[in-house]
């Protein structure tokens, strides 16, 4: 996949999280019991702002550019995952995966680790 396509693919992705992210802050603001999409909303409005971030500071050469790319992918994946596995069990009591939402939180985490050492790593001369 070509540098462009990549950005772009981050940015359609960022646009659902968010876009999903306030549709799940308004079902729980209307919903009873539903505590969990406070905290699935939370995941994707966050980190679609920090993965469009860590793609435009992958682009514009802030960080290193594959590091970028590779965190921007590992929080959208991380997020989606997390926020997704929450509200199934809120909707329909169902789980995607035993242990989706700690392996959401764990990519997520990643996701933000990959970004700190894209910084820090030297680029090629």
């Amino acid at each position: 996949m070509s540098g462009q396509a990549a950005f772009r693919l981050v940015a359609l992705c960022a646009g659902l999280m968010g876009a999903a992210g306030v549709a799940l802050a308004a079902a729980g603001a209307h919903l009873p019991e539903a505590g969990r999409l406070a905290a699935a909303s939370s995941m994707l409005l966050v980190h679609a702002g920090a993965a469009i971030g860590a793609a435009l500071a992958a682009e514009r050469g802030v960080v290193r550019r594959g590091g970028g790319l590779a965190a921007a992918f590992a929080l959208v994946a991380g997020a989606s995952l997390f926020a997704g596995e929450l509200a199934l069990r809120q909707f329909w009591g169902k789980s995607l995966f035993p242990m989706a939402a700690p392996t959401g939180g764990t990519l997520a985490i990643a996701g933000w680790l990959a970004l700190a050492v894209a910084a820090v790593w030297p680029r090629r001369a």
